[in-house]
């Protein structure tokens, strides 16, 4: 539909603009605003006066220019070119835009999301004469070495293939296909356009009971997500919230990272941005970024465009989805796009609710994680979209009330500790604050991919931990020279698993990433130290001379010491440490 007016400027109030006369325009329309044709949405209609949040620097904008409608919602347009592309949160390609203007974005700069020129080899994979419905897969594009990219038809059409086109080099925006509808015949493109704000139609919800595998042992072994599920990672500032999401999206098995910078500080997009090309993915041995793509909306840009960048994000994570991939979108972080809403609420003069965030705060949050889910698409593939949203709560302060609304919505809590930051143990997650709702789904998945006893050896550690806990409460009344060596040894083992398990370094080549077998291996290793070690205890070894045996170190250094590749190594240093204890007892009992 051509630009036409629809309106005046009436009042404008920071990205927000109050326009009157009116006519011919709907709820959550696309608008231009000015002769510099700003973008914006209409948010707000009131007989001929509406409320619109613009996306873009308002300065220069006066009462009285014209707003130009465009007969659609704000859209991001879907095809082959998204990977590996950067993007600001209204889905315009900031590289082609810093080619444009420079290294500020110039105002009202339009440029395509995707590139219109470029051609892509198509195969179709339908006939002439078959019969297709909406997100039916008509054909593909390889889009990277590892991303083949399914051509879907538009979930609204369905009808026979009246054409195709053979296989060939075509643009985006050529006919691929001519599909005879109810209602006269439709063109088929190899793009499309999608209301951010409107999940995208499945066939049917599926169980999560898949775990999304990161690589990170304390996620991994203690707090698993499965795939199409909800975490949360919410934590003070400086204790690891985007180091933990970068881990995750490197080294999970994703098909596809959908990465959202929403109000971070400039310095860790630019990370993002450098890291990112020089990655090398453990699956594929490319480069990450032919399976991400990358949303960067900084503290610096227009407040309005990080309330939409989320959106944005999960919107292009579902057109994934429906090919039949697994995405995963890492959310940095949810509370700076709740302090956009509350901007933008106040700014409307709406009533305010707790901490002056907006009353639909928690429908917002809950439409967000709603999205994610383990899906049967309309194609009858299979596809999920996992959210992982970092959380930036003031001070620390679980109790605020964005870190309180997504706990309601999200069934994994990985809570980052600030002493454990403190004491560089990273990834931070604390293993008494954290949670996970999905362990009794994925444990059939584990004990047939890891072990048959994954979860007794968890539930083991996890006892531990807990006992550790009370025992240090007693060392802080009366000193760790009034509990018995059997005692002394639980807190020994658990100090012993947090540094040679838990913390994980991030900057070595061998310790960055842990199969899933080798976290099994390396549970079981350290279980079994503390059996055998309870053992020789009760029969008079002294915690020290525990201690002071060689496989020890061995133990506390075999995470940099084992590759995945050759987990005969740990086979060995568990046969090491049982000849350790039988040679301990012979000696001294």
């Amino acid at each position: 539909m051509k630009e036409r007016i629809i309106g005046q400027v009436k009042r404008v109030n920071g990205p927000v603009i109050e326009a009157m006369g009116i006519t011919d325009a709907m709820m959550l329309e696309l608008v231009k605003v000015a002769d510099s044709r700003l973008i914006g949405e209409i948010i707000k209609l009131e007989g001929q006066n509406a409320v619109i949040q613009v996306y873009e620097d308002t300065t220069g904008v006066c009462p009285g220019d014209n707003i130009y409608g465009s007969g659609m919602p704000l859209s991001v347009e879907l095809g082959p070119g998204l990977i590996g592309t950067i993007y600001d949160g209204i889905q315009r390609p900031l590289e082609d835009i810093y080619k444009i203007s420079g290294h500020f974005i110039e105002k009202g700069i339009q440029v395509s999301s995707l590139n219109k020129d470029k051609q892509w080899c198509f195969v179709p994979e339908v006939n002439v004469g078959s019969l297709i419905s909406g997100g039916s897969i008509i054909g593909s594009v390889q889009e990277t070495e590892r991303i083949n990219h399914k051509i879907l038809i538009p979930p609204e059409v369905s009808g026979v293939v009246k054409s195709i086109s053979p296989k060939g080099d075509y643009k985006i925006t050529d006919t691929i296909a001519v599909v005879e509808t109810a209602d006269g015949d439709k063109n088929i493109t190899m793009v499309q356009n999608w209301h951010i704000r409107k999940p995208r139609p499945v066939k049917e919800r599926l169980p999560l009971n898949i775990p999304l595998v990161t690589g990170q042992r304390v996620i991994d072994t203690l707090f698993p997500i499965a795939k199409g599920g909800t975490v949360a990672i919410p934590g003070g500032f400086g204790t690891g919230k985007t180091m933990t999401q970068h881990a995750v999206a490197k080294w999970c098995d994703a098909d596809i990272i959908v990465y959202i910078g929403c109000g971070e500080r400039g310095n860790e997009m630019t990370d993002v941005l450098k890291e990112f090309p020089e990655l090398i993915d453990p699956r594929s041995g490319k480069s990450l970024m032919e399976r991400t793509v990358l949303i960067a909306n900084t503290s610096n840009m227009p407040v309005s465009a990080r309330e939409a960048s989320i959106y944005t994000g999960v919107t292009l994570a579902e057109y994934f989805r429906d090919m039949g991939y697994h995405v995963a979108v890492m959310a940095d972080s949810t509370s700076r796009w709740a302090e956009a809403l509350r901007e933008l609420s106040g700014r409307m003069e709406e009533m305010p609710a707790e901490e002056v965030f907006p009353a639909y705060l928690p429908t917002r949050i809950a439409e967000f994680y709603e999205r994610a889910g383990y899906m049967k698409t309309l194609s009858g593939k299979v596809g999920s979209v996992t959210l992982i949203g970092a959380v930036s709560p003031p001070g620390g302060d679980f109790s605020e009330p964005v870190t309180q609304h997504t706990k309601r919505f999200v069934r994994c809590f990985w809570g980052l500790d600030r002493q454990l930051a403190n004491a560089r143990h990273y990834p931070a997650i604390s293993w008494l604050d954290s949670y996970t709702e999905y362990l009794y789904d994925v444990i059939p998945w584990w004990e047939q991919n890891a072990g048959p006893t994954w979860s007794e050896d968890r539930a083991s550690i996890m006892e531990l931990l807990q006992k550790e806990v009370r025992l240090q409460q007693v060392v802080k009344l009366v000193g760790p020279d009034a509990l018995p060596d059997s005692q002394k040894f639980i807190i020994e083992v658990c100090t012993l698993f947090k540094n040679a398990f838990l913390q994980q370094n991030a900057f070595d080549n061998i310790d960055r990433y842990s199969s899933i077998e080798k976290q099994m291996k390396m549970l079981q290793v350290i279980l079994t130290y503390y059996k055998l070690g309870s053992e020789t205890i009760k029969r008079g070894i002294t915690l020290v001379k525990l201690k002071h045996m060689s496989v020890y170190q061995d133990i506390i250094k075999m995470k940099f010491n084992v590759p995945n590749e050759d987990l005969k190594l740990l086979d060995k240093l568990m046969a090491k440490l049982e000849r350790s204890m039988d040679q301990l007892e012979s000696t001294y009992v």
